[in-house]
């Protein structure tokens, strides 16, 4: 991980970002308890150590990352976003935006306030997205190479 990004995730998780991914992680393990909800603890699992350091990795959509539609990135990954969004998505996008609010009130915090806003996106439709370092993703979006 370069510095500067390993400086970032530092401060990041002084400024939020903990309790930000201990709600993903407590998300995940409501959903693990319930059984049916094991798809959606998955998601929220690896979306909470995308929350705690999230400076140097990018959500993307899984079928963006690997070419072809799966269960999470079709009708089914549909389904399942509009169950999360009612069960546990709109708190955690709150807890982003009420985060991203107060940041945004610093000027060191501005930027922090955008990742927040970003993840409260992420908080709505997590279904379907992987988490992959940025290299990667550019690589992909510019057409050098597939994994």
């Amino acid at each position: 991980m370069p510095l500067v990004y390993l400086l970032l995730n530092i401060l990041w998780i002084i400024t939020g970002g903990i309790w930000m991914a201990a709600g993903w992680l407590l998300a995940a393990a409501i959903m693990a308890i319930t059984i049916i909800g094991l798809p959606w603890a998955r998601a929220a699992f690896n979306i909470a150590g995308y929350t705690l350091l999230p400076f140097g990795q990018v959500a993307m959509r899984r079928d963006e990352l690997h070419g072809r539609t799966d269960v999470g990135t079709g009708t089914w990954g549909l389904l399942g976003n509009v169950i999360w969004v009612v069960l546990a998505g709109w708190w955690l996008a709150l807890g982003h935006v009420a985060t991203a609010v107060a940041l945004a009130l610093t000027v060191i915090g501005i930027p922090f306030a955008w990742a927040h806003l970003k993840l409260a996106w992420l908080s709505l439709w997590p279904i379907g997205r992987a988490i992959v370092p940025v290299e990667q993703a550019d690589a992909l979006r510019a057409g050098i190479s597939r994994p």
